[in-house]
């Protein structure tokens, strides 16, 4: 049943902390304040990541799961400065077209936080070629299952055993999960990655800009057709400070039993 009203962006009203509270930082931060005032920080100074720090952030990765225990993920750490600054053209040349297209992808983005972030955005492409450090998350693609489960001339054994309505409706469901599956086992890494960074101190975002021009991105880092590139994640010490983050209330978002 589709939902009686949409809103045309997050109504944020509600501080994950206190405003002024004490921000955790380290290893040993507990977890949950470290997800309460985890924000996006896109302005970050130009001091170098300890390669010991970065290899920490991956290891951390590592940890979370995937799908069939397969780990085809792979991540490509860039610090090399004309690396940066040749992804720093290609990093520019998104922006703006995110930017340019941002009113129709953001309905009502007008206000004040879109506006401050918008400023951010912009601030972040023009240093981009300072950022200490750029981590690609990436993971192998899936073979064509579906396809085969779709192709039922070939599927004797398991018609018998299913039975051609049942495989067929596997199929369609296949098709879906095999865009799915290599995201549902690297998004987890990422977000564990963020944790990572933000306990030790890091600022960091998520974000897809690749898809833009993910040709020319994929080029720059050399990553092997058989892989998807699901997130490009700039790493630094922040300029700004860590903080509560602001979301709908948990009351909007929470349905019991059912929608």
């Amino acid at each position: 049943m589709p939902s009686s009203h949409e809103p045309d962006r997050a109504e944020a009203t509600e501080l994950s902390r206190t405003l002024g509270s004490p921000i955790p930082i380290g290893p040993d931060a507990p977890l949950i304040e470290v997800m309460a005032t985890m924000r996006a920080m896109r302005r970050l100074k130009p001091d170098p990541v300890p390669a010991e720090v970065l290899t920490e952030l991956i290891r951390a990765a590592t940890w979370a799961p995937s799908g069939s225990d397969a780990q085809h993920y792979s991540y490509v750490v860039v610090t090399d400065r004309p690396q940066m600054a040749a992804l720093g053209d290609l990093w520019r040349d998104v922006v703006e077209t995110y930017i340019t297209l941002m009113g129709s992808l953001v309905p009502g983005a007008t206000d004040e936080p879109h506006a401050r972030m918008l400023d951010a955005l912009r601030y972040q492409a023009a240093h981009f070629d300072d950022t200490p450090a750029l981590i690609a998350a990436c993971y192998r693609r899936s073979g064509p299952g579906a396809r085969r489960l779709l192709d039922l001339s070939a599927n004797t054994a398991l018609i018998k055993n299913l039975g051609a309505t049942r495989l067929r409706r596997l199929a369609a469901g296949a098709l879906t999960a095999n865009g799915l599956a290599e995201a549902s086992s690297i998004y987890p890494a990422v977000q564990n990655l963020l944790l990572a960074a933000r306990a030790n101190g890091l600022g960091a975002t998520l974000t897809i800009w690749h898809l833009f021009n993910e040709k020319g991105f994929r080029e720059v880092l050399g990553v092997p057709k058989d892989y998807g590139m699901y997130a490009l994640v700039p790493i630094g010490y922040p300029l700004g400070n860590f903080g509560p983050v602001r979301r709908r209330p948990v009351g909007d978002v929470l349905h019991w039993q059912r929608w």
